[in-house]
């Protein structure tokens, strides 16, 4: 599924997004990521490899993000999805890309020495949207 052109602007800006996840209990875990669109029209985020989040999409490629435009409460875009790839992301080119589009600087800052950080590519399976 292709996501809207009325709300791909949520993800080309510098929309802040809620991932959610389901935990190694059956809960549910949502926190707040940058996100982009890869060149195939997958939504990637990159995050780092020791993170929960990041086991609960291999153990469970199931996930749904939100973003709220936000110039306007009341326009949101929701995605839900399947993971498609979790890949080594060993020179931090996605949160460099990310830290330019969110930040307007060149290398993320708060990288820290021995950090890995894995690209995640999710494959749209649904959309909703508001306004």
């Amino acid at each position: 599924m292709s996501i809207p052109q009325s709300h791909i602007d949520l993800l080309e800006r510098a929309s802040y997004w809620h991932v959610a996840t389901i935990g190694p209990k059956g809960e549910p875990q949502s926190s707040p990521v940058w996100a982009g669109m890869d060149d195939g029209g997958h939504v990637v985020i990159s995050m780092l490899a020791k993170r929960q989040k990041v086991k609960n999409l291999r153990a469970n490629p199931a996930v749904a993000l939100s973003a709220i435009d936000p110039d306007n409460a009341y326009r949101y875009l929701e995605l839900r999805g399947t993971v498609v790839a979790i890949d080594d992301e060993p020179d931090h080119e996605l949160i460099d890309a990310m830290a330019k589009k969110y930040m307007g600087v060149d290398d993320y800052p708060f990288r820290k020495p021995g950090d890995e950080r894995v690209t995640i590519r999710i494959a749209v399976d649904r959309a909703n949207t508001m306004g």
